[in-house]
């Protein structure tokens, strides 16, 4: 009786979620990979809100390159927050903006790129090589999300061929760096739809809070958190 009862329960609470989910404002998490966006899907999960599945987010990469967009605006039907791959990606944004009016957006940034693109290579370090940066075969063999993936991920979204760095430092920065331009430039007259925040600042967990409406402790901070699927 008491699995029947929990079983019910999740049917009404799926239910439940639906229909808040259907009538409530989207958020976008665009920052890259790398930049706390992970803490930021955690601040919402603690403020109650129901975050997209990442894994099935991870495998609308294809879709993205192929600019099947009407594949990602249908999966965001299911949540109320999304970050990372492919939302993080050039242009995702400008399509889900289109898709789902009165969004609210969050630019998640580094001190800077240089900041940025050692955090993406340590962490692929420790993650993927053993101690030592991936080479391309090594990034084909990686099995997260499926073999191959990481691999045509640094091949189609940082237009790298194998003739390059797979972490070549000017490529990934200089993406970086445009990718945070284009959403200020996109978002110039409309500043209260794009939240930039960078978490490591002392009151970044306060300025999300007043950015969603919803009141926090004055020192509260962000459950920080590592995210294994990163680019």
């Amino acid at each position: 009786m008491s699995s029947l009862s929990n079983k019910i329960k999740q049917k009404l609470k799926l239910v439940f979620n639906k229909i808040r989910i259907k009538n409530n404002t989207k958020y976008f998490c665009i920052g890259n990979n790398k930049t706390g966006t992970t803490s930021i899907g955690q601040a919402f999960k603690d403020f109650g809100y129901v975050v997209g599945n990442q894994r099935k987010a991870e495998l609308l990469m294809d879709d993205y390159y192929n600019d099947k967009f009407e594949t990602i605006i249908d999966y965001c039907k299911t949540a109320e927050i999304f970050q990372d791959v492919p939302f993080s990606c050039p242009n995702t944004y400008k399509h889900m903006d289109k898709a789902f009016p009165n969004s609210k957006f969050i630019l998640t940034v580094r001190d800077n790129s240089e900041q940025w693109y050692n955090s993406l290579t340590s962490f692929h370090t420790k993650l993927f090589g053993n101690g030592t940066l991936p080479t391309w075969e090594v990034l084909k063999k990686i099995e997260y999300v499926y073999p191959g993936w990481s691999y045509n991920n640094r091949i189609k979204l940082y237009n790298l061929t194998e003739n390059d760095n797979p972490y070549d430092k000017s490529i990934l920065t200089t993406y970086y760096n445009m990718h945070n331009q284009d959403v200020i430039d996109y978002f110039k007259d409309r500043p209260n739809d794009l939240l930039i925040l960078n978490v490591s600042d002392k009151d970044s967990y306060q300025k999300l809070a007043k950015f969603i409406g919803v009141k926090v402790d004055k020192n509260a901070q962000f459950p920080w958190k590592n995210k294994t699927s990163q680019l």
